[in-house]
């Protein structure tokens, strides 16, 4: 219950300030411990310096005659801190309980001295080095001692100071990290945000890019063109319920009111014949009806599974006006390409070959048909992006109070009603092109001809941005 309360930005606050405080701890550790063998070793220098001067000023002397088990010196020089200097003779028995005893020294650091030369001891408040030395064939032990007030003061003073830097770096880290991670999540918080003001009311917004974040770009991109495919698909679904009642029941009418026509009364066999071609004729009709709403309503949704290969859009306009060609004779069509880049490459796409074929016959097919079989004029060219074809015929037009009706399904212009067709194939090739990341724009005036303009990516623009 509690992990599902804490955020993703606390949990990151949380991880910044251990990280912060584990580096500010081992740190202060190394500092400390530093300055605390220094200290050490540097005092040990200088009692050691002192042991030296003391053997050094013991040899001077003409006569040394020490009895075994006795302080020889006791020296109090102060030129360390509660500084005493001691020079013992060996015992014969190299027994140093004594010895021991009267200067509170512990024997084995005794037995240390004469076994390496030389060696230390402290007890925490005091420290103690010895050095060993001969005189007139008798063995010796000089001990300098003092209390270390750098370790005893001075590092304390360094342990409150070191606490206090610590308390200070961990109140700023605990800042810095609240500061960062919100840094961190504020884009994200913004775009969480804006993706709950986006419902099926208002699916025109989309996300807008940040700057100098390419990752999150890159989740930005995707969401938003998933939105593109949403909004696509919602606009396909709401004209297909707009519309489809209108356009089914239509023949529908026709063929139940031809029907109960035919069952009123008794007819002739040659009545009954044409009661059921018109019936047929309906029928057909909706049948074509019904296969198209299939068709826009595929494109509208299914653009995410449909295979991409790498097409040539040359080549594809060859075969689209070859084949239009084929089906009307009538269809009087004219390739311009003047505008051809000196680089074919730059005339491939990534597409699915069908669907485009399908796009662009349609659009063609309508122009010669809608200019009672003139010229139409298909250009094609590219630019180091892109790839565009423009057809543009000489024919009936488009009214424009009606231009923002064109890409509902079934919508056919008014003055259209002496030319065959079910208003699909603009909508068609819009979806079809959406789903190529491409544009369509149609710009129209009536009684003086059409021009559709289709615009898609090139192949090497896509591998770019993918």
């Amino acid at each position: 219950m509690f992990n599902k309360v804490i955020t993703n930005q606390t949990k990151t606050m949380v991880l910044l300030m251990l990280v912060f405080t584990a580096i500010i701890l081992l740190f202060s550790g190394l500092v400390y411990f530093s300055i605390v063998n220094f200290s050490h070793q540097r005092f040990y220098e200088l009692l050691k310096i002192r042991t030296a001067t003391i053997v050094q000023i013991e040899k001077s002397k003409d006569h040394l005659d020490l009895p075994e088990n006795y302080i020889l010196n006791n020296r109090n020089d102060e030129e360390l801190p509660m500084e005493k200097d001691y020079v013992f003779a060996v015992p014969a028995d190299s027994n140093f309980k004594k010895i021991s005893q009267s200067v509170h020294i512990p024997d084995y650091f005794f037995k240390s001295v004469i076994r390496n030369g030389e060696a230390n001891y402290n007890d925490k408040e005091f420290y103690y080095i010895g050095q060993s030395f001969k005189y007139d064939n008798k063995d010796y032990i000089a001990i300098a001692s003092a209390k270390n007030h750098y370790v005893i003061y001075y590092l304390g003073f360094l342990k409150r100071t070191l606490v206090t830097c610590i308390i200070l770096s961990l109140f700023f880290s605990m800042i810095f990290s609240f500061y960062l991670s919100k840094t961190l999540f504020k884009p994200i918080l913004k775009i969480t945000g804006k993706v709950k003001e986006i419902s099926s009311e208002n699916l025109h917004l989309r996300l807008e890019p940040q700057p100098d974040n390419k990752e999150l770009n890159e989740l930005i991109e995707t969401f938003n063109g998933m939105l593109n495919r949403i909004e696509t698909s919602f606009e396909t679904q709401n004209h297909l319920i707009g519309n489809v009642s209108h356009e089914l029941r239509t023949p529908l009418t026709s063929i139940m009111g031809e029907a109960d026509v035919a069952l009123s009364i008794s007819r002739t066999a040659e009545e009954y014949k044409e009661t059921l071609e018109i019936i047929l004729d309906e029928a057909e009709k909706l049948d074509k009806k019904i296969k198209a709403l299939l068709m826009i309503a595929q494109t509208g949704f299914d653009g995410k599974v449909q295979k991409m290969d790498k097409v040539r859009i040359d080549q594809l306009l060859w075969d689209v006006i070859e084949t239009l060609r084929r089906i009307d004779s009538r269809n009087n069509i004219y390739l311009d390409i003047s505008m051809l880049p000196d680089n074919p490459k730059k005339l491939k796409v990534l597409g699915n070959e069908q669907l485009l074929h399908l796009a662009v016959a349609n659009i063609i097919s309508n122009g010669c048909k809608y200019s009672n079989f003139q010229q139409v004029k298909v250009s094609l060219g590219a630019t180091d992006t892109d790839v565009y074809i423009i057809v543009k015929d000489t024919g009936i037009g488009i009214p424009e109070e009606e231009m923002n009706k064109i890409y509902d399904p079934f919508f056919r212009a008014s003055n259209t009603n002496n030319y065959e067709g079910y208003g699909i194939g603009l909508p068609l090739a819009r979806n079809i092109v959406r789903m190529h990341h491409g544009e369509l724009i149609v710009s129209s005036y009536e009684n003086k001809g059409t021009t559709v303009q289709m615009r898609f990516p090139n192949f090497y623009k896509k591998q770019e941005n993918a």
